[in-house]
């Protein structure tokens, strides 16, 4: 999806033209993948807009960066009012944002520790990543031929910028065979994740999605949605999944900043269920929709409110 450009990035403590928000070439992290990131959404509420896990998303992004050996010039504080003042400069109500903590320019070489750590937070107006279409009718999902990155060569745990070829690769596979997402398997033939979300299944009314051991990253909206569910009564349960226990599943879903809340009607071109958003799925969805833009009292936590100047019209999040 092509990017809509907004006014302002914030760029190692100043707001900047997004057209000035450019790096050295020889960039330490984009050599070597040296850097992470975080994938956030404000959504358009009662109160104004509001980040929908602010903390526990910067939260992230420090451990991310103590595991690959990245201190953050600044603290958590300091980001989180950083993101407040971006949103607001560009007179967003809704909005995707990325917070990205890179190893930038000065030294090169695989020794990472010399180059200066960088942060800039991007954001701008973004539909759904998957399609609006594709989150009311579901999707088709490929099993990629890629193996989900192990522990035991990179940390999966991480949201990292290298990490991401591995994702690439299982994308593009995908897209090439005609199918609008990839779910990986781990090292073992377990399901681990799709290319950008964590992976649910339904069967006999219990919600079953992998752990963390195999190699998925602790999405925050993965925990929304096993809180969501657990609110509503169903039984979640993490275990390892066999890639045809999908297939057979009642229903499936991905999970994601980027793609929220997307149902699975098909995999390797095997109907899930009745090949359409079965009801768990649906009302899971449903309640997922109403915390992010404040409309249940029960995940008022869940929302850091942005204070927006008062006088002009905000920016709303684009087409898909």
């Amino acid at each position: 999806m092509e990017v809509e450009q907004a006014d302002l990035i914030w760029h190692n403590g100043e707001l900047v033209a997004w057209e000035d928000a450019k790096v050295h070439v020889l960039t330490h992290g984009l050599h070597y993948g040296t850097g992470v990131f975080e994938g956030e959404r404000a959504y358009e509420t009662p109160k104004g807009p509001a980040i929908f896990r602010h903390r526990e998303h910067l939260d992230r992004l420090f451990k991310s960066a103590e595991l690959y050996y990245m201190p953050i010039p600044y603290t958590l504080e300091e980001l989180r009012a950083a993101t407040h003042e971006l949103i607001a400069a560009n007179e967003l109500r809704e909005c995707y944002i990325r917070p990205l903590v890179f190893r930038g320019y000065g030294h090169m070489g695989l020794y990472p520790l010399d180059s200066p750590v960088e942060v800039s937070i991007a954001a701008w107006p973004w539909g759904a990543y998957l399609g609006e279409e594709g989150k009311r009718e579901g999707i088709r999902a490929k099993v990629s031929s890629w193996r989900r990155i192990p522990h035991d060569a990179l940390i999966p745990h991480a949201k990292a910028c290298g990490h991401y070829l591995n994702s690439v690769l299982a994308k593009v596979e995908a897209s090439k065979a005609g199918y609008q997402e990839a779910i990986l398997l781990d090292s073992h033939g377990f399901v681990s994740e799709g290319s950008a979300e964590n992976v649910f299944a339904v069967c006999d009314g219990r919600i079953l999605t992998p752990p963390q051991t195999a190699s998925a990253l602790d999405g925050i909206v993965r925990r929304s949605i096993v809180q969501i569910a657990r609110d509503l009564g169903l039984e979640v349960i993490e275990r390892d999944l066999a890639r045809a226990e999908l297939y057979l599943a009642d229903e499936v879903f991905l999970s994601g900043t980027g793609a929220e809340l997307v149902p699975v009607r098909e995999i390797d071109d095997h109907r899930i269920g009745a090949g359409r958003p079965g009801p768990i799925t649906t009302e899971v969805g449903r309640v997922f929709d109403q915390a992010l833009h404040g409309r249940d009292s029960r995940y008022a936590d869940w929302l850091d409110v942005v204070e927006l100047p008062a006088g002009r019209p905000a920016r709303m999040a684009g087409p898909a």
